[in-house]
């Protein structure tokens, strides 16, 4: 048990592991998935902006340019100076842009941008796009580039540890992105990740011995009732067998007359019929819990099979100088086992008769109520503790082991009327109140 306690503990806790693992790599991956993309949205906006070349943002009529490369424009691109703003313009001479040429776009930038232009004998100019490093050096970069013989295109790398994306145009232009900031933002990212890991993993550790104490008790209730039941059946078998092995013995003693070998023979035969009685019980009993047979039920007047019951008590009732009365409603209908049903009312109605002050009388009623057929068994006896109540259904179990030893019954007698019930989807339950017994039958339709 402890074995499967522990197997069940790690296949929870690794499931839920995973789960969490899983869930937070993939909540890294989109964060890095987003700034990887940012990055190249910028890097392209610059390249399809106009920027390799003659500047970020063109017009057809007048030129607008940022505002560090606003000294060296070419005369034929300036425009005139009585020429009218763009928003003055009539619709039909409104300017046409350059592709992806809005300096809205640029404005929203949200990285350290530069823009270097490229001359034959090295760097031309460098116009940044946000706010500088002091500890970036552009121009280092812009020459490591240059001088590495990159044959060109977009370069973004590994946002954990590369220092700059680019994109290089040889010979014309390029646009480099600082990640420093980008970088510092995925680490701390990463490393509250772990730590948020390592708070859940231990909510986990302790929700998966939860889980696994919930899942194994059953389990454990079963294993745990299974050790009761061969203790009692062990327990139950070794005095008649013991008595058995006894008379057996003193048959074969030389010197016994016949009157003691008659009742040494009496002896096996009475404990062997004890010993049949309680594996009949036992094996009715597994019969019962291994499942109902739904396929055998039929459709049962009731009201006459409870009638036919306590008729037959009567008998045993009169010697125990106890009476039955009835109450029953008639035409109670039910679709059940017939046999299951008579040996269910014949243990409950044979516990009465034992359990009764002699002269008082059993009362057996039968109701139905809101679709249900109730069934109830009382009689004045010794009460029944809140205690034994709850365990008085197990088998084997006795309120009164003297009285029940002495009786030769075993406590398998309510077990099987229990599960009988439940078998016929309802159930029992026993309780005293006001110097009375009650035993309540639900049956549910």
């Amino acid at each position: 048990m402890k074995e499967l306690k522990q197997k069940t503990f790690l296949t929870v806790c690794g499931i839920l592991t995973a789960i969490l693992m899983v869930s937070l790599a993939l909540i890294n991956l989109q964060n890095y998935n987003r700034e990887w993309e940012s990055i190249r949205r910028n890097l392209r906006m610059l390249d399809d902006g106009g920027f390799f070349g003659h500047g970020p943002f063109e017009l057809q009529k007048g030129r607008q340019t940022d505002a560090t490369d606003t000294e060296e424009m070419p005369e034929k691109d300036t425009a005139p100076e009585d020429a009218l703003p763009e928003d003055a313009l009539p619709e039909n001479t409104q300017p046409e842009r350059k592709k992806g040429g809005n300096p809205e776009d640029i404005m929203i930038m949200d990285h350290e941008v530069y823009t270097v232009f490229l001359a034959q004998d090295g760097i031309d100019r460098i116009i940044s796009h946000g706010n500088s490093s002091e500890d970036f050096d552009i121009e280092a970069v812009a020459e490591d580039i240059i001088h590495s013989e990159r044959a060109g295109g977009e370069s973004i790398g590994n946002l954990f540890w590369s220092a700059y994306a680019y994109h290089y145009k040889p010979g014309e232009s390029m646009v480099v992105i600082n990640l420093k900031e980008v970088t510092a933002k995925l680490r701390q990212f990463l490393l509250l990740s772990l730590l948020l890991f390592v708070i859940l993993e231990a909510a986990v550790i302790f929700l998966s011995r939860l889980i696994a104490r919930w899942i194994v008790s059953p389990a454990v209730m079963s294993f745990q009732k299974q050790k009761e039941f061969i203790a009692d059946a062990s327990h139950e078998l070794k005095t008649p067998l013991a008595v058995i092995m006894a008379s057996a013995d003193e048959l074969g003693r030389e010197g016994a007359t016949g009157e003691e070998r008659k009742n040494y023979l009496e002896n096996i035969r009475y404990e062997s019929e004890r010993m049949n009685r309680l594996i009949l019980g036992l094996l009715e009993l597994s019969r019962l819990e291994d499942g109902d047979l739904r396929s055998q039920h039929k459709e049962e007047d009731l009201s006459r099979l409870i009638e036919k019951t306590a008729l037959v008590f009567e008998g045993v009732a009169f010697e125990q100088e106890v009476s039955i009365e009835t109450d029953i409603e008639a035409g109670l209908h039910f679709c059940c086992n017939k046999d299951e049903m008579e040996k269910m009312l014949a243990a409950l109605l044979d516990n009465a008769v034992k359990h009764s002050y002699k002269g008082t009388a059993i009362c057996v009623r039968a109701r139905k109520s809101k679709g249900k057929i109730q069934i109830g068994i009382t009689n004045r006896g010794d009460p029944i503790s809140p205690e034994d109540a709850q365990r008085i259904f197990e088998r084997f179990y006795r309120a009164d082991k003297a009285r029940s030893r002495a009786e030769s019954r075993y406590g398998l007698g309510l077990a099987i009327a229990k599960k009988i019930a439940q078998n016929h989807n309802g159930d029992i339950r026993a309780y005293s109140e006001n110097g009375q017994t009650i035993f309540e039958i639900t049956l549910t339709e």
